[in-house]
């Protein structure tokens, strides 16, 4: 563990933090949010259902380990081939997903896209229902033409329109996403 993230844990060892508050550290930052909400847990709890049983772990809230100080985030949803497991790297996750809330949507949109794509993770889907799109990102790569790390490929569907994600074998059905009013 480096400086930097051992100062971070020793801070977050001295907070008292309420029942139901969700920590994230991104980037040597600790982010509390509040748990999620109505929306946020349908959303997550229809992807959950479409995600094949057999060969994938579907879990909410999942802890993520990156490697120096790039962050432990907790994704609202983190998909990963079935198989013993101790702990759960970034490199061992095939799809992140997160629901964008408003005060999320600046990290979620451009924060995490950065560190998912840094950590080598292959899919990350974006439920927005502050514009009723998903935004599925994929083919990371460690620097791009601005120099930072992000996603080749992009793909955007409103709510109601499928969107395969083959690395799952899978096409997400988003009729039942609800657009926040």
């Amino acid at each position: 563990m480096t400086t930097s993230s051992t100062r971070v844990q020793r801070v977050l060892e001295r907070l008292e933090i309420p029942e139901g508050v969700r920590v994230e550290i991104i980037f040597g930052e600790i982010l509390l949010s509040p748990s999620s909400d109505l929306a946020t847990n349908l959303i997550v709890a229809s992807l959950l259902d479409q995600i094949p049983y057999g060969k994938w772990h579907g879990l909410t809230k999942q802890s993520l380990s990156f490697p120096g100080d790039a962050g432990e985030p907790q994704p609202d949803l983190v998909v990963f081939e079935r198989g013993p497991v101790e702990e759960l790297p970034a490199a061992a996750v095939t799809l992140v997903v997160e629901v964008v809330t408003k005060p999320s949507a600046l990290r979620d949109h451009r924060t995490k896209r950065e560190l998912y794509a840094q950590g080598g993770i292959p899919a990350y889907l974006i439920v927005d229902p502050l514009k009723a799109v998903c935004v599925l990102l994929t083919e990371p790569t460690r620097a791009s033409v601005s120099g930072l790390p992000d996603y080749t490929v992009m793909r955007t569907v409103e709510f109601g329109e499928p969107i395969p994600v083959d690395l799952l074998d899978v096409t997400l059905d988003t009729s039942e996403f609800q657009a926040y009013s």
